[in-house]
């Protein structure tokens, strides 16, 4: 069987070693790509939508914390989610569930548990580490900043995080390459989704997708 996954880390390092184990794990009918990037990823996703699973890092370039994974199972619902993380701490593993991963894989895991991880998932079922079964509980600020995140489009998520990095529209409108006007109407549509008002606002719901314990 013909599987097709999404390799999502900015450390070349590490992609190239979960390639390796995957390939050994799966066998030549495995199709591997890489991206090293949340904007990498969704040109991936756009370009195909019917990917049978996406190992996603928890700290990826154009995300804050969980909000790759949150948009991910936004827009593409029918695609698994798998978080890799060197961050293994209960906290970590429960608001990746909570968040609709299928499954977290520290990255200090062995190459054996890398492959048994990703083959249960692509099985249909889940992998969680045993620290998913600690006591932690996630915020209702970061369950209401979840769910809002989730009904915005990529493009409109990559105007939050440029407005969240300090950019104004105009410098957005440039980075992107359409006008301010339609800069403006993304920030206003925005904010109506995330029911905030002001760019602080944003950054401040973002922030409660840090990869931070939830308190």
């Amino acid at each position: 069987m013909t599987y097709e996954i999404l390799i999502a880390d900015d450390h070349p390092l590490f992609r190239s070693a979960l390639h390796q184990a995957l390939s050994i794990g799966l066998g030549p009918g495995a199709r591997l790509v890489e991206a090293d990037s949340i904007a990498q990823l969704e040109t991936h996703l756009t370009a195909k939508a019917d990917w049978d699973l996406v190992l996603l890092d928890l700290n990826m370039p154009g995300a804050y914390g969980f909000s790759g994974l949150v948009l991910l199972r936004g827009q593409y619902p029918q695609i698994p989610v798998v978080m890799v993380s060197a961050q293994e701490e209960a906290s970590i593993v429960v608001r990746s569930r909570e968040f609709g991963a299928s499954g977290f894989i520290p990255k200090s895991s062995s190459l054996e548990t890398i492959q048994q991880a990703v083959r249960t998932v692509l099985d249909g079922d889940v992998w969680w580490p045993p620290q998913v079964n600690e006591p932690v509980s996630v915020s209702a600020d970061a369950k209401a900043a979840s769910a809002g995140l989730a009904s915005l489009t990529p493009q409109q998520f990559r105007v939050l995080t440029m407005v969240c990095e300090g950019l104004l529209n105009k410098q957005i409108a440039y980075e992107l390459s359409v006008s301010e006007a339609t800069i403006k109407a993304h920030v206003t549509a925005i904010f109506r989704k995330l029911g905030v008002r002001t760019r602080t606002q944003a950054a401040l719901l973002l922030q409660q997708l840090e990869s931070i314990s939830a308190g």
